[in-house]
């Protein structure tokens, strides 16, 4: 089994910190398989996480986590950006085309971009996967919500630390029944739920100061553009 970090931002997300080589030493210091950066609505620097992976052992893989209007979509073994701002569906969709697999995260969490406030069951079963355990939980139930939605329609299940510091990389980790160390094979495996999950929860001081420094780096990137 594979241990395989499916959620992380770096510094290129308006909410995040770290630079693409801090999240790659965490990745390797705390013995993961492989990561993926997700970064909002940007991919550079998940390209380039994947690019340089191999020389700290580990497998990169591609991928963002996307603004559909439904809320947030995880576009995964993807080379180019989904465009924000489509519909539920036409994101899935276009993750496809692009020769990904789409995966939803926190879907039951409305306060953070859950999807489940804006689509049927039905809708979210279309995923390829579901994210059923997010380590930047308050009570645990969305986790809980989002798995027995997964075991009733028999989508796999994964999980991602959600990391806005690096120091929070494999937090949370999905691991992968697969003995091809290679992107394509690990994202099949998922998507066949070749899958088990396991993690902790953020600590409390991380949460907060992640999302504190979100807040003064949207503050700092407005104030920037209304003074252009």
């Amino acid at each position: 089994m594979l241990s395989v970090e499916l959620h992380v931002h770096s510094s290129l997300s308006y909410d995040g910190r770290d630079p693409v080589e801090l999240i790659l030493e965490q990745a390797e210091a705390v013995g993961l398989d492989a990561i993926a950066v997700t970064d909002h609505d940007e991919i550079a620097a998940s390209r380039e996480a994947a690019a340089r992976a191999p020389d700290y052992g580990l497998v990169g893989i591609p991928g963002m986590e996307i603004s559909s209007k439904a809320g947030h979509v995880l576009g995964l073994g993807i080379e180019e950006p989904v465009p924000p701002g489509l519909s539920y569906a036409t994101t899935v969709e276009r993750i496809h085309e692009a020769g990904g697999i789409a995966v939803v995260p926190h879907p039951f969490q409305e306060s953070r971009h859950g999807v489940m406030a804006r689509i049927t069951r039905d809708e979210l079963a279309e995923a390829d996967a579901i994210e059923v355990y997010n380590s930047r939980l308050l009570t645990g139930r969305a986790n809980r919500q989002a798995e027995r939605f997964a075991r009733e329609y028999g989508l796999p299940m994964t999980a991602g630390s959600d990391a806005h510091v690096s120091e929070m990389v494999g937090q949370a980790v999905t691991r992968v029944g697969s003995d091809d160390r290679e992107s394509g094979a690990i994202l099949e495996a998922i998507a066949e739920g070749k899958t088990s999950v396991e993690g902790k929860r953020t600590p409390w001081r991380i949460s907060f100061r992640q999302a504190a420094g979100g807040v003064k780096r949207r503050v700092r990137s407005r104030l920037a553009e209304l003074s252009r």
